[in-house]
């Protein structure tokens, strides 16, 4: 079921890699929305997206942050779908720079949910990272207090807004994954540095990235939060798909990151369904879940991806 045709559709942070990627998959769908509207604060990336779809009549370019909720009440206006992917999303960045982290990952995230709730908006989707299970960085804090603020929205206001939230892991080739650094280093004929070859990481797409939340929207009925089952990779072996033969650098972990990520935290398992293809976290009020005791969903007990599947893979030498 199309659940977007027709409608109008916002995104936050929308001249970012995902939103690039979601809002050519919005104007692709027949039927398609009927308006898709850009919200983002860098006016630079919104003139380069929008000579990249030809100034589509469907589309709409608003400047505005979502640390200004009164610019928000104002984007929101007759908007069906908020997909609310806006965030500081660097780690080292959100680390020396805590409080810009929280004022929009928390605060930003808050307000998107609050002027949703004010102009009657029906269905709110905030992107999430497999950062916010357990975090052990304010990046990862900040993405699991979203997560509260959109989940606790749906307890507030006469009822007509329904908020969940997507979580997932790494997308392959975004902005700021492992591979446009490695591509860079390469090309300067420097050693591309890992941080440690056993290190795991889930592998997502852009695409299903977007295949998510379009779960979510035609899903949704608010509070839950759709996770992804997907395979994973050893830092070792990307590296070795990307560049073989190349020199490489091992630098260590960082303080607060992780040797292997994580899905869903061992106290969501008694509230989580299977669905099949992907996982439902639902409200702990609601704990219908239907795992298996013990169970675990991190980055090494899924299935791990061979040197030649990383290799065989379009985007790895895009």
């Amino acid at each position: 079921m199309n659940i977007l045709a027709g409608k109008s559709v916002l995104v936050t942070g929308g001249s970012g890699s995902f939103g690039h990627a979601f809002v050519k998959r919005l104007l692709a769908m027949q039927p398609s929305p009927a308006r898709v509207c850009v919200l983002s604060r860098d006016e630079y990336k919104q003139a380069v997206m929008r000579s990249t779809f030809n100034d589509d009549h469907r589309l709409r370019w608003f400047l505005g942050d979502v640390r200004d909720i009164e610019r928000l009440k104002m984007a929101f206006h007759g908007i069906d779908i908020v997909v609310h992917a806006a965030a500081l999303k660097q780690v080292p960045a959100c680390e020396y720079n805590v409080l810009e982290c929280f004022a929009t990952n928390f605060t930003g995230s808050a307000n998107v949910m609050l002027a949703a709730i004010y102009c009657k908006v029906p269905r709110v989707i905030a992107l999430s990272t497999d950062k916010a299970v357990q975090p052990c960085t304010s990046y990862g804090a900040s993405k699991l207090a979203m997560e509260r603020v959109i989940i606790g929205g749906n307890a507030m206001g006469p009822g007509t807004t329904r908020l969940s939230c997507t979580r997932y892991g790494n997308v392959q080739d975004s902005r700021l994954s492992v591979l446009p650094v490695w591509r860079a280093q390469t090309e300067r004929g420097e050693p591309i540095t890992i941080t440690n070859v056993s290190a795991t990481r889930f592998h997502m797409e852009q695409r299903e990235a977007v295949d998510l939340v379009l779960l979510a929207a035609s899903r949704m009925r608010g509070g839950e939060i759709y996770v992804p089952k997907l395979a994973a990779y050893r830092l070792g072996y990307l590296a070795e798909a990307f560049a073989p033969g190349h020199p490489q650098k091992i630098i260590g972990l960082r303080g607060t990151e992780k040797l292997h990520e994580a899905l869903l935290s061992p106290d969501e398992i008694r509230y989580t369904t299977d669905q099949g293809g992907h996982f439902e976290v639902l409200p702990p009020s609601d704990a219908r879940g239907n795992l298996p005791e013990g169970f675990t969903y991190r980055s090494d007990t899924v299935p791990m991806l061979s040197v030649e599947e990383l290799r065989n893979m379009a985007e790895m030498t895009a």
